[in-house]
């Protein structure tokens, strides 16, 4: 079966590129490249860590190597910024998407859960390296986009690009 499998997503890669206008898979890639997607996928994975050397001491306490199951209010709460619209969208895209699963507990209140999939778990070994390089990186760029906006070393403003 595993290599049935592999064989069917081999074929299925083969049959899609990125670089074309009606790829579906840049709309994958649309979705997957999505700030509040990062850091849903890293939560949910216990990756919550601020430092980047590999020390685990931040993540949730007792978050398994393979991630959590998470509240939306505890999601919420760890997303510092995101919008409810914006919560829910993306955590119903990701659960359409077979990254994540919803899981309702019939209680008073009802209990609504989520967790990543084998699916979003892969996904996430790609996306903490992005997350990891933007936390290790933004001082360098910060500076980069300073000496940009003040036009220093004749860096060229947008409007004085030439248009061919």
């Amino acid at each position: 079966m595993t290599s049935a499998n592999s064989t069917g997503r081999a074929e299925a890669a083969a049959n899609f590129n990125a670089f074309l206008a009606v790829c579906p898979s840049r709309q994958l890639l649309d979705r997957i490249s999505n700030k509040w997607v990062v850091l849903v996928l890293c939560a949910l994975a216990g990756d919550t860590a601020g430092n980047t050397d590999g020390d685990t001491a931040g993540n949730a306490a007792g978050s398994p190597a393979g991630g959590m199951a998470m509240r939306y209010s505890a999601l919420s709460r760890m997303l510092a910024g995101v919008s409810q619209k914006m919560l829910t969208q993306t955590l119903r895209s990701l659960e359409r998407d077979g990254l994540l699963t919803r899981t309702v507990t019939p209680t008073v209140p009802v209990t609504v859960s989520y967790e990543l999939t084998e699916l979003g778990r892969s996904l996430h070994h790609v996306v903490q390296g992005l997350r990891y390089w933007a936390q290790e990186n933004m001082g360098e760029v910060a500076a980069h986009r300073q000496k940009y906006d003040d036009g220093a070393d004749g860096g060229q403003k947008p409007s004085q690009y030439a248009v061919e």
